[in-house]
């Protein structure tokens, strides 16, 4: 046997942790960029203890909500395009249940993070314990179960020698660009207590590099036809080209093969959209340019993307009756969904390989010239929708506007969202120049991810501006991590847009019949209406606040923010009907069948129209 250590089990996990490395741009770091901790009884005395033993090595972050901190642990690989990642720690019951929502959105867009989950005693003699859940039926489960269908990896650590194969199955999963996601391993408060001799091996330094897995050459061979075959092809990119970094090679097979490029929202910044050939987003939140071209298209080209119902417009945005589908995706689960020929390959590699062995092949000239006049016609419309105004309560997109006219523009600048309105006009109207200039949270949907996600991105890129636009109703739900970003020196601009309730539910019960209720505050049961002073909030959290009044104010609060020397929140009240009205398209969102109004009946023809254009399977 070679040499062993004497460590307990959470003295194991943090040094294990702080000896992953990875290779970015050449430069060997280390894969975890920190760990998250909210301390509680399950995870202080064991969890707790061994990190403060790295703390130097492996940096411990403290939060103020354990969803928060996990949202910023999200943001922080997503900025990172999934190349380092962060852990986080909680106590038992409550603290380990705020993070479960945050893995949903590590699940659903693929981002890997470790969750250190504090758990009941494996030896049961105290049971049941403080904020134990006690499953009358099973007395294996405890409340940190609820993690396995947000999981990528669950394990239960009930042994201190179990963590060895869990934490190497972790990284794997972790590492892995077709199972990375969420990894959670339950770690029982006694046993991260308990010593073992680990061996010594076991510690030693370990480098990550990325798998880059190439095409098969048979699938090769059937896309390579289709394609070849195609008279109107077009290019739907997702955010597995940014994740394999692959931009480079997108924009160059575009260039290649005059293919026109859209992109979903996670795709969104795999292309400068100031490129002839970037018609920009598709789908529901879609560009009329994008969204003309998608409509005609025979073959969609779909290149890192799940192809969700936003990005397909519930699958009634193709109009050809010739249409199909190419999916180049490194998982097989993706690549063969919706009748789709399948590349099972990296994006980087498939990319360069598909396009060296289409050589010599165009796509026809009137495509690129049809592509060119739509996106004019775009531009035109989106200025418009932007342009600045003196109206007292301006749209989304005029906001936006002043944004892009002031910070957004700059090479240096990410803006963040990821619930309401402001997707869909984001996804429409951001200027998205450069990789990772754009970072949505859009796969879940996540209301209260804005802030949170913003500090997780500044984590990853100090240098940038990060600029966090979010609606007054995501504000609501999750604000701490606003302290937080004051707390760490890590400034974040913020442009809070109040529209005095959930304006996009609102408008979207307009639209299917509904009558205007319980969205908009004033639709709402309130015995007094309430004025929410933000301005004064955010101040009360350390930020530099204020209100403006205008779009020319804003525009002169969002110059002067940038010599502030820590978080600075901007509000500014908006409209909660205006939307931008070129572009777009529908969405399937099922209205009832009969009702007594009027409304919802015409709503639901209207409905049952539009579901004909639909293509199942």
């Amino acid at each position: 046997m070679g040499k062993t250590i004497r460590l307990t089990m959470a003295q194991a996990v943090a040094h294990f942790l702080k000896k992953q490395m990875t290779v970015v741009d050449g430069k060997r770091l280390p894969i975890f960029g920190g760990v998250w901790a909210i301390f509680g009884h399950g995870n202080v005395a064991g969890i707790g203890e061994a990190l403060y033993q790295v703390r130097d090595e492996l940096p411990t972050y403290r939060a103020h909500n354990e969803q928060g901190m996990a949202h910023a642990a999200i943001a922080y690989a997503k900025a990172n395009f999934r190349q380092r990642f962060m852990a986080c720690t909680s106590s038992i019951g409550p603290g380990a249940l705020n993070m479960v929502t945050a893995a949903g959105v590590a699940h659903v867009n693929r981002i890997p993070v470790l969750f250190l989950p504090g758990d009941i005693f494996a030896n049961r003699a105290p049971d049941p314990v403080l904020q134990q859940i006690e499953d009358f039926g099973d007395g294996t489960v405890s409340a940190n179960d609820a993690f396995r269908p947000v999981s990528r990896y669950f394990d239960r650590i009930t042994r201190p020698e179990q963590i060895m194969t869990a934490l190497k199955r972790a990284m794997q999963v972790l590492t892995d660009p077709l199972d990375c996601g969420p990894v959670t391993l339950a770690l029982c408060q006694d046993v991260q207590a308990e010593a073992y001799d680990y061996p010594e091996s076991f510690f030693d330094e370990h480098v990550w590099m990325t798998r880059r897995p190439r095409p098969d050459a048979d699938e090769l061979a059937n896309v390579v036809a289709l394609i070849r075959a195609s008279e109107r092809p077009v290019i739907i990119a997702g955010g597995g080209v940014l994740y394999s970094r692959a931009t480079a090679e997108l924009t160059a097979f575009a260039e290649s093969h005059g293919v026109p490029v859209v992109v979903s929202q996670a795709g969104k910044s795999a292309i400068d959209e100031r490129h002839p050939l970037a018609l920009g987003s598709v789908g529901v939140t879609g560009t009329s340019a994008a969204n003309a071209i998608a409509e005609e298209t025979d073959l969609v080209i779909a290149v890192g993307t799940r192809c969700q119902d936003f990005t397909t417009g519930s699958w009634a945005l193709f109009k050809n009756e010739k249409f199909k589908i190419v999916s180049l995706n490194i998982a097989a689960y993706d690549a063969l969904k919706h009748n789709s020929q399948p590349l099972v390959a990296d994006a980087r590699e498939g990319l360069k390989t598909l396009s060296a062995a289409l050589a010599g092949w165009k796509a026809p000239a009137a495509l690129a010239e049809k592509a060119a006049k739509e996106k004019r016609v775009w531009m035109e419309a989106a200025d418009k929708a932007m342009a600045s105004t003196n109206a007292a309560l301006p749209s989304d997109a005029q906001v936006i506007g002043a944004v892009a006219r002031t910070i957004g523009r700059e090479q240096t600048t990410t803006v963040l969202c990821a619930a309401g309105g402001l997707p869909g006009e984001l996804h429409k109207l951001w200027p998205a120049t450069a990789p990772g200039s754009y970072h949505m949270e859009y796969g879940f949907s996540c209301m209260g991810y804005e802030i949170a996600g913003g500090l997780g991105v500044k984590m990853a890129h100090p240098e940038r501006e990060v600029v966090v636009m979010v609606g007054d109703g995501s504000y609501m739900m999750l604000n701490s991590e606003l302290a937080t970003s004051v707390m760490l020196a890590l400034k974040l601009t913020v442009v809070l847009l109040d529209n005095r309730g959930y304006g996009c539910i609102n408008r979207l019960q307009m639209e299917t019949g509904g009558a205007n209720f319980n969205n908009l505050l004033k639709d709402s049961r309130y015995e007094v209406m309430p004025e929410i002073d933000f301005r004064a909030h955010a101040e009360s959290m350390g930020a530099i606040a204020v209100k403006v009044a205008s779009i020319a104010e804003l525009e002169t609060a969002i110059v002067a923010s940038k010599g502030n020397d820590r978080t600075t929140v901007i509000v500014i009240d908006t409209d909660p009907l205006i939307t931008t009205e070129a572009g777009g398209h529908w969405w399937d969102v099922a209205v009832p069948e009969v009702s007594p109004r009027d409304e919802v009946n015409k709503a639901r023809k209207n409905y049952v129209d539009a579901r004909a254009a639909q293509r199942i399977g």
